[in-house]
């Protein structure tokens, strides 16, 4: 008998079996979903679902870059172990996780944004005995220049996109820099209003409440927004390997299009 796309999603639920188990169930079983639950639990397939609620606190940050140097990905795999974390198996899914992401019509997001197939885990989880999940990722395809980082722990990476350079070796600096300084945006420009009326208004008071002018103030403010602006903004950071050069000196004329950065369990903002 044919096994309909319903019934397969309908035992997968109540199982948490991967998908292909849940087909082959239904159809040794007939169709009979109670048979193929049957079925799973003596295979030893529904055990994924007993997983579910443990925390994966440990995991990878998995990077990936085509031949052709034009997508880049970043991808987070997340587990309960680090012993698990090491393993080939996880490893090997987080690899191949990452490149299946390079071919999909996506950017950024987390394992909602994928098809269910890239990011279902539940054959590893009966596998590997730990509860397991798809975290967030990032993509980024380009006509310029891609640099690629991954701290040595493998839970830190960041990937950035230049223009104007062919240069990839400063795309991976700054890629390193973004990874260990985490910006909150390219330029001055690109920050919210709202943060910088924040901002001001914090500068002012602490003006005023040591005293100054209110002339004084104003100027103090403009140096403080001065200071905020090398902390958070990428281009006028000062440079990790060399704090004597800031972002943009090193790059040149050279310009930052994009770049994303992932860091393992990092809530995003």
């Amino acid at each position: 008998m044919a096994i309909t796309a319903a019934q397969v999603k309908t035992l997968r639920e109540k199982t948490g079996a991967g998908m292909m188990d849940c087909k082959k169930a239904l159809v040794e079983s007939g169709g009979d979903e109670e048979k193929a639950v049957m079925y799973l639990r003596e295979k030893g397939l529904s055990k994924a679902a007993k997983k579910a609620g443990r925390a994966t606190s440990e995991g990878l940050v998995t990077p990936y870059i085509s031949e052709d140097g034009k997508t880049a990905v970043i991808s987070e795999l997340l587990c309960e172990t680090d012993f698990v974390a090491k393993g080939d198996d996880f490893t090997g899914f987080a690899a191949t996780l990452s490149e299946k992401i390079a071919g999909l019509d996506v950017t950024t997001g987390n394992a909602d944004d994928l098809p269910a197939e890239v990011a279902d885990v539940t054959d590893l989880i009966a596998k590997l005995g730990e509860n397991m999940g798809v975290g967030r990722f990032a993509k980024i395809t380009t006509d310029g220049v891609l640099g690629i980082y991954v701290h040595s722990n493998n839970k830190l990476a960041a990937i950035v996109e230049l223009t104007g350079t062919d240069d990839d070796n400063i795309a991976k600096d700054v890629a390193m820099h973004v990874a260990a300084m985490n910006p909150a945006c390219k330029t001055s420009d690109e920050l919210p209003a709202e943060t910088l009326e924040k901002e001001k208004a914090l500068y002012l008071k602490q003006a005023m409440d040591e005293g100054k002018p209110e002339n004084i103030a104003e100027k103090i403010v403009t140096g403080r927004l001065n200071k905020f602006y090398k902390e958070v903004c990428l281009v006028e950071q000062a440079f990790i390997k060399d704090d004597k050069q800031t972002i943009k000196q090193i790059l040149g004329g050279a310009e930052v299009a994009s770049f994303q950065r992932l860091a393992l369990g990092e809530k995003a903002e």
